[in-house]
């Protein structure tokens, strides 16, 4: 694509860790088309939400842009005064963040949020003008534009509403550039889907280009027209879809994990894991270079290494569940919010080292169900216990050792880590209150901890702010791992994680169930996900079970017809395929 007719052109990016000079993001360059969606991928940490930000004259604490050019028309973003920038953001370039739920004022009406948008720009001459477009917004991203709607606040909305209300926001001004980082991570496959025609048709219609940062292949090969592949600050591969997941060279789930910045190699950052290295390859960084039409990559051996494209996972190996009392029971459980009932006389049984998935829409009654069991949420009747002993419906009135025994890892790790603590305070926090190590031994059991959830000790002295959404999820679960749980109910923990991550988490998972006779319960809207990780699926629809069974059973011979649409809705690399090529 030439980058004359191209709504934005982005040139020799740098940003680097302010103070130290070490790169995070270098020479990174692409152009977007009006109506284009580009597709950026990566492991966590590789960068991709910092360009996303940078596209907007932006940077996290911590890191600055040093040098590069993004230029959007006839603006160069990055010479703009901070107050020229702000003014032009929202205007001119949008931004979708990953949680909807931190993107809205909790204490604003929705109506009222989506006037500031249009008032703050001078967007219409009247307010007349500004209700009606606020109106044709709700329209476009498929939400009632009553009044009623209008007037509810953030939390009386579902995760997918949310999200289309930051779209809504996005879009308000019409600008000529938006910037998408992970906005469909918390959704269920339904509305996953309904966001993802909705960012579809609004880009073409109005001309808009996109970039669209995701760590999901299969979403970004049904929605991009072409694909970045982002690995250790650089772009690595550059080409249109169906070149990419056809004939790829860098899309190959492979050991290890990138290395942070300061501890990159000399030569291709690639090289300690590439099973293709060479000597050369350590000499020095490779440059970018065509290697078919449209399709750059970074690689000197990238002829020998394409072919080799995604292939669908194998399952995960496991052992036989022992026929030995459930570790979990649950009889005719319900569950309510101020007198309203949304679980209905749920019974399960969980076996010790048995990975049991929770799947379904959002508003199914899942998360209700995960915190009722860990004594989060009290409004609940019916029986509950832990290897044969009743539990409390509060978690505090239950006692320490069940409490050691019963962990959570939440969904959204922004909210879930206390922001003013160290990461190593944050992952010993549990052996503080449950004493379960002396206090010469935490700091070797915290970079342990690390270590096993694909992170390193050096993490150790951040802060929250100073990690990706993927790394801040690795260390919730290095935090609820540390004081050895029999019972671990993960929420959608693998929902901010790349896959090669997703892998690692799941290999550390079933590993504690195999040598800790660890059971889970393992919520989540990922259901290709549920052949690597589960025995059993339990599918809910309006705060009931509709089937139960086996992985297979289920994901390849649904008997519900609320299952058989789940699969139907959910994105797959092979389809990606099917669309790239078409």
């Amino acid at each position: 694509m030439t980058t004359d007719r191209a709504a934005i052109v982005v040139k020799g990016l740098r940003i680097v860790v302010e103070g130290s000079g070490l790169d995070i993001v270098n020479d990174v360059s692409f152009s977007i088309a009006p109506g284009e969606v580009l597709g950026l991928v990566g492991e966590s940490g590789s960068g991709k939400t910092t360009v996303g930000l940078a596209l907007l004259g932006h940077s996290r604490r911590g890191a600055q842009i040093k040098s590069g050019s993004v230029r959007i028309g006839d603006v160069e973003v990055l010479e703009l005064e901070e107050h020229d920038r702000q003014r032009l953001r929202g205007r001119l370039i949008s931004y979708v963040p990953q949680d909807p739920a931190s993107a809205l004022n909790p204490a604003l009406r929705i109506g009222t949020q989506l006037r500031e948008v249009l008032e703050a720009h001078n967007f219409g001459k009247s307010a007349a003008e500004r209700r009606a477009r606020v109106a044709e917004m709700m329209r476009e991203v498929a939400l009632p534009d009553e009044a009623a709607f209008l007037r509810k606040y953030p939390h009386e909305l579902s995760g997918g509403q949310q999200q289309r209300i930051g779209l809504a926001i996005a879009f308000a001004c019409r600008p000529r550039v938006i910037v998408l980082d992970e906005p469909t991570t918390g959704l269920d496959v339904t509305t996953q889907a309904h966001v993802l025609d909705t960012v579809r048709n609004l880009a073409t219609a109005h001309g808009v280009a996109a970039l669209y940062v995701s760590h999901d292949l299969a979403v970004v090969g049904t929605l991009a027209t072409r694909v970045a592949v982002m690995y250790a600050g650089r772009i690595i591969e550059l080409g249109p879809s169906a070149n990419l997941f056809q004939a790829s060279s860098h899309l190959v789930g492979i050991p290890g994990h990138a290395p942070s910045p300061g501890r990159r190699p000399s030569g291709c950052a690639f090289e300690p894991r590439c099973t293709y290295a060479i000597a050369q390859c350590r000499e020095a960084v490779p440059a970018l270079r065509p290697i078919a039409d449209l399709h750059d990559v970074r690689c000197i051996r990238a002829e020998e290494v394409r072919g080799h494209g995604p292939t669908r996972s194998e399952e995960i190996p496991r052992g036989g569940i022992e026929s030995v009392q459930s570790v979990l029971t649950l009889r005719s459980v319900h569950a309510g919010y101020r007198g309203r009932t949304v679980l209905h006389d749920i019974t399960l049984d969980i076996a010790p080292q048995e990975c049991l998935a929770l799947v379904g829409e959002s508003g199914s009654g899942k998360t209700t169900l995960a915190r009722s069991i860990a004594g989060l949420h009290s409004d609940r009747w019916g029986e509950i216990a832990y290897k044969g002993t009743a539990l409390a419906n509060v978690a505090r009135a239950r006692p320490r050792e069940i409490r050691r025994s019963i962990q959570y890892v939440f969904q959204n790790p922004y909210g879930s880590l206390n922001p003013r603590r160290t990461i190593r305070q944050i992952i010993s926090q549990p052996l503080e209150v449950f004493g379960h190590v002396r206090q010469d031994q935490v700091d070797r059991r915290v970079a342990e901890m690390l270590e096993r959830v694909s992170l390193t000790a050096s993490y150790a002295n951040r802060f929250p702010d100073q990690l990706s959404g993927g790394e801040r999820q690795r260390v919730a679960i290095a935090r609820a791992l540390i004081c050895e749980p029999s019972v671990l109910i993960c929420d959608e923990v693998t929902s901010a994680l790349d896959v090669s991550v997703q892998a690692a988490i799941v290999e550390l998972l079933h590993s504690l169930q195999r040598d800790l006779g660890l059971a889970m319960l393992f919520v989540t809207h990922n259901l290709p996900l549920v052949r690597s990780i589960a025995q059993r699926v339990a599918v809910m629809s309006h705060g009931r079970i509709v089937e139960l069974g086996g992985v297979a059973q289920i994901l390849e011979s649904p008997k519900d017809e609320y299952t058989s649409r789940l699969l139907s809705d959910t994105p797959s690399l092979e389809l990606a395929l099917e669309t790239a090529v078409s």
